[in-house]
């Protein structure tokens, strides 16, 4: 099975690419249109800021390539929210896979901190993503972000901090976690598990 991890000027990568040989695949980390194209699943990790990161994909063409992937694709972190049509995060268009706008957490008590970072659990899940995960049962992942996902038409998984948001989306071949699956012990490799199996 060929996993592809996209190169691209956003961070983390490097930790992803550990997570998967962990879990025995040898992911290949690249900017290759046609591999990208090829591979059995693509993996669209990121940490940073999202109007930098659109304009250096948008330059490379790479933004067009992600929204005519048609293998699972996982979306990380701000990989996810680039997914997503808008981002408070610069005023950037995203990739508009999932019809819905990226908002920045406005604290409302003073215990209420951002970024929100730390462990913290996902419930209500309903995706593949999920699959062995017992009903009712909230487990517990690792987050850094400073911007959500509201709840949506093609949320996979409900966090509460400061209010309910998306953890997780899912729309046809694309899923995305608003967590780090690679930062999330156990929980994480079974997710992990979970989509590099929808290639199978």
């Amino acid at each position: 099975m060929s996993v592809a991890i996209i190169k691209y000027n956003a961070g983390n990568i490097r930790s992803v690419d550990y997570a998967l040989r962990r879990l025995g695949v040898e992911p290949v980390i690249t900017a290759d249109k046609e591999l990208l194209r090829r591979a059995d699943c693509v993996i669209f990790p990121g940490v940073g800021e999202a109007a930098t990161t659109m304009r250096h994909l948008c330059a490379s063409g790479m933004d067009q390539v992600v929204r005519e992937l048609t293998q699972p694709v996982l979306g990380i972190c701000l990989g996810m929210q680039l997914m997503c049509r808008h981002s408070e995060e610069g005023d950037a268009d995203g990739l508009g896979i999932f019809d819905v706008d990226v908002k920045r957490f406005v604290p409302r008590r003073h215990e209420d901190k951002v970024p929100h970072m730390g462990w913290n659990t996902i419930g209500r899940t309903r995706s593949a993503l999920f699959d062995g995960f017992a009903d009712g049962k909230d487990e517990y992942v690792y987050f850094v972000h400073s911007y959500y996902v509201p709840l949506h038409e093609c949320t996979a998984a409900v966090t509460e901090y400061i209010h309910p948001f998306s953890a997780a989306l899912q729309k046809d071949n694309f899923y995305a976690t608003q967590f780090h699956p690679e930062k999330s012990g156990g929980v994480g490799e079974r997710i992990l598990r979970n989509f590099l199996s929808l290639a199978r």
